[in-house]
């Protein structure tokens, strides 16, 4: 698939970033930006676009939320080819145009991730699904049989680069800044584990050379259970494995630099399960991280809304915010190894009460023990 229409060039630059920093630099503190592996400096507050009805009233409500987040300070901005059937990546197209041409922002200053594994439709669910997958993907020969885990996943190197292809044209792109394939734990269902790991490598070659032609700037896994679970698990996923996947297809320079997966108050395991093999020590996935030189973006800071009423003592140990919200996502941005705490937004009203957190420094080391400790960790 080729991308329709003119994409906007360029990438998030490290150049670009510190400008915005400097630009949004009477909103937030100084602490409010950190490196991101590759190059460039994200937010700790990132906008994520998952929830929400198919339909236009919804776009327009993450057109403007984009808009106000980008204004206060918010650069990351997270999205999937599935998500709502490929209307989040076209929300954020439509308002990062409009972010640009009113000189909100330049493309060298945002960082934009996307996802790609799980079949999309396109606007809306099909009138027949099994006709729309056939002349979309079986016909056109991007999916051949026997390459779909549990009816719905594909990652083989034909099928991402259609779907990187897909999602540089809704995004309206040149380059995606983060891609990632999108819970490939999935695949673990259906195949064995060296089964598995050739379809990764297969996957992460793709990637490569997706970013040797500007596709994409770096990529990564973005995962639910995967790096969550114990190594019993069907469906665990290494981190060391999977980075020395991609050093086999990429060498040493290989591009595999971030990783997304859920961590909130109530789903702590990224900082506390030790199931990660690094150096022959079992350490949580975040220390792994840091040791293999990955960032680490967390999905679901508010548990997809479960954590907007926290017990009443949360207060006392996150001090200077007005809700919950806000205090359950001061925790997962202060917690040691998270980079970018993703957040789904889809009004201004809801950006400008999360942008708050933007002007105060993460929580010190010894509050964030101490809270972990309030918080049953």
């Amino acid at each position: 698939m080729t991308p329709a229409g003119t994409l906007l060039p360029g990438r998030a630059t490290v150049e670009g970033t510190r400008r915005y920093g400097e630009k949004v630099a009477g909103r937030v503190v100084a602490g409010h930006f950190r490196e991101l592996a590759g190059g460039a400096s994200a937010s700790t507050l990132g906008l994520g676009t998952y929830l929400g009805p198919e339909d236009g009233a919804t776009d327009v409500l993450y057109q403007d939320a984009i808009v106000r987040a980008l204004e206060l300070g918010f650069n990351v901005l997270d999205t999937a080819v599935n998500y709502r059937h490929q209307r989040s990546e076209r929300a954020i197209r439509t308002a990062l145009g409009a972010a640009i041409g009113r000189a909100v922002v330049q493309r060298d200053e945002v960082i934009v991730a996307t996802k790609g594994g799980f079949i999309p439709f396109d606007g809306a669910v099909p009138r027949d699904p099994r006709a729309y997958f056939a002349s979309t993907y079986v016909e056109t020969g991007i999916v051949k049989p026997g390459e779909v885990a549990k009816g719905a996943h594909c990652m083989t190197p034909r099928y991402l680069r259609d779907q990187i292809d897909r999602s540089r044209a809704n995004l309206g792109l040149e380059t995606l800044d983060v891609y990632y394939v999108h819970n490939p734990e999935t695949q673990l269902g259906e195949v064995d584990r060296p089964e598995f790991m050739t379809r990764v490598r297969a996957a992460f070659g793709a990637l490569e050379e997706a970013v040797a032609a500007g596709s994409i700037a770096r990529y990564g896994t973005a995962t639910w259970t995967g790096y969550r679970v114990d190594p019993s698990d069907p469906g665990y996923l290494s981190l060391p494995e999977l980075v020395e996947a991609a050093r086999d297809v990429g060498g040493a320079d290989h591009h595999f630099k971030v990783i997304q997966l859920p961590y909130n108050l109530g789903m702590t395991e990224a900082f506390t399960r030790a199931n990660q093999r690094v150096k022959d020590r079992m350490v949580p996935v975040l220390e792994a991280a840091r040791e293999l030189g990955v960032s680490v973006m967390a999905a679901a800071s508010l548990h997809q809304g479960q954590l907007m009423r926290l017990p009443p003592v949360m207060a006392e140990f996150i001090p200077g915010f007005t809700t919950d919200a806000q205090r359950a996502i001061q925790f997962v941005r202060s917690t040691p190894g998270v980079g970018t705490a993703l957040v789904g937004m889809k009004t201004p009203a809801h950006v400008d009460e999360n942008a708050t957190i933007g002007a105060r420094a993460p929580m010190a080391w010894k509050e964030f023990q101490r809270l972990f400790s309030a918080a049953g960790g």
